[in-house]
């Protein structure tokens, strides 16, 4: 007979933040996704946000956005959420960006400075200050910046060739936002996590910045200056990355089940997360949140 799978526990479902906020002094907060969906605020969080400033919370968004965090900002207001809401920001292009300055690992090191970027003009910030001389095709780089896709409705069979045309060199890639999807209001579009993904899938060599990877926990750990990782917890909608990333770091986690997983979950159809479908596809993440919330709400 087959083995049945082992499933833990469901986690607690909370109805809001309140219920818990209490026992944290660090929120960890992933933006696009929990904070808002590209293009305005989820209903309840200007005001959960809020709440957690009066309480006297500390909190560090961290976004697996391909830009500095400075463009973080200005996008995070560009939706409506005021920068006066949150104390800190780390993205995992600020991760890049500053592992591409300091050059001070031997992946970095070897790179060499003609880049190939696989990007968009609006992440073209994450080229400034690092002495990079951008090339026009793969055949005269040294290494592949990848921030993403072009454009908004692409797929991942459009990059083919030139991902095939890069591994024919074995060019090296720095992949700036692990994210295989993201919710662009009711749309769903591709990350450069996809694109970094099939290039591994064709031999290619990456180096991924961002959620579930240690090094922008650790910043963003300094950053909140909670020395107890146990008063610690982070929010995210994507069991991959941000619980995956949680798990790692030693931290609690609540899953936002309205992002990515909402259909999934049950959560298109109007309904309450469903329990059994999160804790099949937690056990399937290897993956496990301390709690579930549908969406960031007090």
């Amino acid at each position: 007979m087959p083995e049945r799978e082992t499933l833990l526990p469901p986690p607690a479902f909370l109805a809001g933040l309140g219920e818990v906020a209490d026992r944290y002094d660090g929120f960890v907060l992933d933006a696009w996704g929990v904070l808002h969906n590209g293009v305005e605020p989820f209903p309840g969080v200007v005001h959960c946000l809020e709440r957690l400033k009066a309480a006297g919370k500390r909190t560090c968004v961290l976004s697996n956005a391909p830009r500095r965090s400075v463009d973080v900002v200005k996008r995070t207001e560009m939706v409506g959420i005021p920068r006066r809401l949150y104390d800190e920001v780390m993205s995992s292009g600020e991760d890049a960006w500053r592992a591409l300055e300091r050059r001070d690992e031997p992946f970095y090191r070897a790179l060499g400075r003609r880049c190939y970027h696989i990007g968009p003009d609006r992440d073209n910030s994450m080229r400034d200050g690092l002495g990079l001389e951008v090339v026009p095709t793969p055949e005269e780089a040294e290494f592949v910046l990848n921030t993403g896709p072009w454009g908004w409705d692409e797929t991942v069979g459009k990059y083919e060739d030139v991902l095939q045309r890069a591994r024919a060199r074995d060019l090296p890639m720095v992949c700036c936002n692990p994210d295989l999807v993201v919710r662009l209001g009711d749309q769903t579009v591709i990350c450069a996590g996809l694109l970094a993904q099939r290039y591994e899938a064709i031999g290619g060599r990456v180096r991924w910045h961002g959620k579930p990877y240690p090094s922008v926990y650790e910043t963003c750990f300094a950053l909140l200056g909670v020395d107890d990782r146990s008063r610690i917890v982070a929010i995210g909608d994507s069991l991959r990355t941000d619980i995956a990333g949680a798990n790692a770091a030693g931290i609690d986690s609540i899953l936002v089940a309205g992002g990515i997983h909402s259909e999934e979950f049950g959560l298109d159809e109007g309904q309450l997360p469903d329990p059994a479908r999160i804790a099949r596809a937690a056990a399937a993440a290897g993956a496990h949140p301390t709690a579930v919330m549908a969406h960031l709400a007090w």
